[in-house]
């Protein structure tokens, strides 16, 4: 493992749906799914499953700390799962789904604590804020089945983050919750229209459909990171097209019947809001084309990136350059 790479583990909850939010970031070399603090050596999902091994499911991710910090793996952390509750996540029950921050070191731990305290005088739950942090234990990885289980079955994935509660519990506590009457008032007609009306903007009269410009786009209601001018092309639509989004964790796709037409609506989770549509046309190895509206996003430019918030992105370009 290279010097600079340090070790984060969390359990939140069954694992299978604690990889994907950590794994589309920047900065994070791997993310695997695993049980750790437990009185067993070398326990099986069968065995950890029991509830009686002691252990918890958690993910143990290797992350470069230069370009995403330990404090954003736990902001992170702490919107995947309901830190309230002590018997288990959502409709998994017992020891085995509890929730606990595992620190490697005396920062890890001032910082977890720190941000336990900032999480509980936020206001954000009426409850306590009950998940422990506990000096890290061995880790073991579990069967390969597991790992990166959100790519491998990402069907059964979706129904069983929706089905166990956790998806919903998400949207609830973390989403958007801006009025109507407040977003009327920070975006444009036009802005408002596509976004929280479903509309689409014009043609080759947007800002966005030919930029040549380095640097990211993200939601322009929640602020969150979206995608790349690096996997952005012309593709003669006179719309911004990608090839793939910067984190498929963020975006929600739906099945959109209107116009006569079947088509898969792609939308944003934290704001809930319209972005546009993703074909099976585009020039990448799956096909995808997401054809976005530009007045759903927001441009920010690499020189910009650090100043905006989302120096994590740096990287990006720092690696084509």
């Amino acid at each position: 493992m290279p010097t600079q790479f340090k070790l984060a583990t969390f359990a939140g909850g069954c694992f299978w749906c604690m990889v994907s939010p950590f794994d589309e970031q920047p900065g994070i070399h791997q993310v695997v799914s695993g049980y750790t603090g437990g009185h067993t050596v070398n326990p099986t999902y069968e065995e950890v499953r029991t509830h009686t091994t002691g252990h918890y499911e958690a993910v143990q991710i290797t992350y470069d700390p230069f370009v995403f910090s330990y404090n954003k793996l736990l902001d992170l952390y702490w919107q995947q799962i309901d830190p309230t509750d002590t018997t288990g996540q959502f409709n998994d029950r017992g020891d085995a789904y509890r929730t606990a921050i595992f620190v490697h070191d005396q920062e890890q731990k001032q910082l977890a604590e720190s941000s336990k305290e900032a999480l509980a005088n936020s206001g954000q739950f009426t409850k306590p804020i009950v998940t422990e942090i506990i000096s890290a234990q061995p880790f073991y990885q579990a069967e390969e089945k597991h790992q990166q289980y959100y790519k491998k079955v990402p069907f059964h994935y979706n129904l069983y983050k929706e089905g166990s509660g956790r998806a919903s519990f998400i949207r609830k506590h973390w989403k958007n919750t801006k009025s109507d009457s407040e977003l009327k008032e920070e975006l444009t007609p036009l802005q408002y229209y596509v976004m929280k009306e479903n509309g689409t903007e014009e043609p080759y009269e947007n800002e966005y459909w030919n930029n040549n410009d380095d640097g990211i786009y993200v939601d322009r209601i929640s602020g969150e990171a979206l995608f790349s001018t690096l996997d952005q092309y012309d593709a003669g639509c006179g719309w911004p097209s990608f090839t793939k989004p910067l984190r498929r964790s963020e975006l929600t796709e739906k099945l959109d019947t209107s116009l006569g037409m079947r088509r898969i609506e792609v939308r944003t989770k934290t704001s809930d809001s319209h972005l546009g549509h993703v074909f099976d046309d585009g020039p990448g190895l799956d096909k995808a084309r997401y054809c976005m509206n530009s007045a759903a996003l927001k441009f920010i430019p690499k020189q910009q990136l650090e100043a905006e918030g989302y120096s994590e992105f740096l990287s990006l370009f720092q690696e084509v350059n």
